[in-house]
């Protein structure tokens, strides 16, 4: 059975935005001001379940929508990357 993360968008009250994500499972937590910082994290974090998770994504109600759309679009790139991986289609 899959773990479930969930991932959560933030305003960080600057001007911009960052992700929440939390294992809940041990309830861990990780703040990732950046898409590369939440790769990092979920893969760091799904390394412990042989990367058996789920993710479940929300977001807070200030959450801008250029800042959602923004953080939608760079997640779309991250998957597509990550399956194009998993298929071993890298670089194409």
């Amino acid at each position: 059975m899959a773990v479930k993360f969930i991932s959560t968008i933030k305003e960080d009250g600057i001007g911009g935005w960052y992700i929440e994500l939390v294992d809940t499972l041990d309830n861990r937590v990780a703040i990732c001001k950046d898409i590369k910082q939440y790769e990092d994290g979920i893969e760091q974090m799904g390394d412990d379940y042989g990367g058996d998770i789920e993710v479940e994504w929300k977001k807070d109600d200030n959450v801008t929508i250029a800042h959602f759309e923004e953080v939608k679009i760079e997640i779309a790139k991250y998957q597509q990357k990550y399956n194009q991986e998993a298929m071993g289609d890298v670089g194409v």
